[in-house]
């Protein structure tokens, strides 16, 4: 096979602006790498946006979910270690960093700096996309450090976590009164799940067992005080555990750390499917289409659609096997993106941290002028890279178990080419030939190729090293 020069993989879709977005937004994300070093209080390269003086740790941890498919140019893992060389002794690790000193930067809505606790989360896709068993080892001891100081500092008596709003990320949401949320308890879980996740890699029955007793009584704790029967809904709690009315898009960090059951999962998925509350045209926003607070101007977190949010939002319906659901929610997504980017063709167009639910634009904050930031990709970036890969493309790779699952939606031309799998570039492509439809598989070593198409016909195939080809009709 011909030598790779070092790029991002390219990839391959009937509707050239979806290919042409996911081009540009690689040539944006050179424009935000800084790199470290000497000079500056990060040792490690990062993601930086001119327009902000600190380093973020939720978008991050969020940005490395993109970062993973950049065959090792941008690399997430330095994005993760620059925040873990700054853990304090206490286990304490910021959410912002002041970019010219490396000093935390805390503010006095949150005096601890506590953000929402993703990286176990990351870590675990970082260990599937890049395969690197050894960082575990490495990176565990923080991640307990840091799980520990979040539950010595913030867990109550009831066995719930409270942190002060602007923790949450979504500071002016209409949830003023809330002081357990549902969705830093459902991240503190899924916290918990995926540290255990990594005690099994490592093959520490202790700690898998440790972590996973934390997320069962946690996960317990948020179904019995914060789910509501009568509105099949899980909402934030006052002070005295009394449910708040407001249905916020927190609600479903719930399905990303798996915490409702099949029947529950199934009635939060038709909220989010129904146009009166999460279903706008442009899915999902923030705060509940049918709240007296729902700005259709987005007015920030009262109903602007947050690329981050939407991501995760889609990645919580995978988790209960929703990938039509998922896809099209994706697909939505990006168009709106696309109709934002060329508002008309003589401008250059640009991408946003957030979009308006009901029509194509940028979402607005009224007196906020660090607000929606223009080629901010740190968010993003989840959209035009992460979601076009894995939900309108449909690969799921994952290197420790060698296999890549396809799950092909439609039967059109798409694909990826010159993807790293370590040291090894895959591609697959489906394309319609004299023959019929056939996918063109190419790669260095054996993998097991798993193609679902339609969701009516599953195979695993082994890829064999080099070039080949099956016809979709033989399968």
């Amino acid at each position: 096979m011909n030598v790779v020069k070092k790029e991002p993989p390219s990839v391959h879709y009937y509707d050239q602006d979806f290919v042409d977005i996911y081009d540009k937004s690689w040539a944006w994300i050179r424009d935000s790498w800084v790199k470290g070093g000497p000079e500056s209080d990060f040792q490690k390269p990062f993601f930086h946006h001119t327009s902000s003086p600190t380093i973020h740790l939720f978008d991050s941890c969020m940005a490395s979910f993109f970062l993973v498919y950049s065959n090792g140019i941008y690399s997430p893992l330095t994005l993760l270690d620059n925040f873990y060389q700054k853990q304090e002794a206490s286990g304490a690790i910021r959410g912002e960093y002041s970019v010219e000193t490396g000093l935390p930067v805390l503010h006095p809505d949150n005096p601890e700096g506590v953000h929402p606790p993703l990286f176990a989360w990351a870590e675990y896709n970082i260990y599937h996309k890049l395969g690197a068993k050894r960082r575990i080892k490495e990176v565990v001891p923080a991640l307990e450090k840091h799980f520990l100081w979040l539950e010595e500092n913030f867990k109550q008596e009831n066995g719930l976590y409270a942190v002060p709003a602007a923790a949450t990320i979504m500071s002016n949401s209409p949830r003023q009164r809330a002081v357990y949320h549902v969705d830093f308890n459902a991240q503190q879980a899924m916290n918990a799940l995926y540290i255990s996740a990594l005690g099994d890699i490592l093959n520490d029955k202790d700690m898998a067992f440790r972590y996973k007793r934390a997320y069962y009584s946690l996960k317990t704790r948020i179904n019995t005080q914060m789910w509501d029967e009568q509105q099949d809904f899980y909402f934030d709690l006052d002070i005295d555990g009394n449910r708040l009315p407001q249905r916020t898009i927190a609600a479903f960090w719930t399905l990303l750390a798996e915490i409702p059951h099949e029947d529950r999962a199934a009635k939060l998925i038709e909220t989010l499917k129904d146009e009166k509350h999460f279903g706008t045209p442009n899915p999902f926003p923030t705060l509940s289409a049918s709240d007296p607070d729902f700005d259709r101007t987005g007015n920030g977190y009262n109903g602007s659609v947050f690329p981050a949010l939407t991501f995760m939002v889609i990645k919580g319906l995978e988790k209960y096997g929703q990938y039509e659901l998922a896809r099209e929610a994706a697909i939505k997504h990006i168009y709106y993106i696309l109709d934002t980017l060329h508002p008309d063709a003589k401008e250059k167009g640009s991408l946003w941290e957030a979009y308006l639910p009901t029509q194509d634009g940028a979402a607005l904050w009224a007196g906020r002028e660090d607000f929606n930031r223009q080629n901010y990709l740190h968010q993003a970036g989840l959209s035009s890279i992460a979601l076009m890969i894995e939900n309108v493309v449909g690969l799921y790779i994952s290197l420790p178990r060698k296999t890549v699952d396809w799950i092909v939606p439609i039967l059109e031309l798409m694909g990826i080419e010159n993807l790293s799998l370590k040291r090894n570039y895959i591609t697959i492509l489906s394309s319609k030939s004299g023959r019929g439809w056939e996918i063109r598989l190419e790669s260095e070593k054996l993998y097991y190729f798993t193609i679902n198409i339609l969701g009516k016909k599953k195979k695993t195939l082994p890829i064999p090293s080099g070039k080949c080809s099956m016809l979709l009709e033989k399968l």
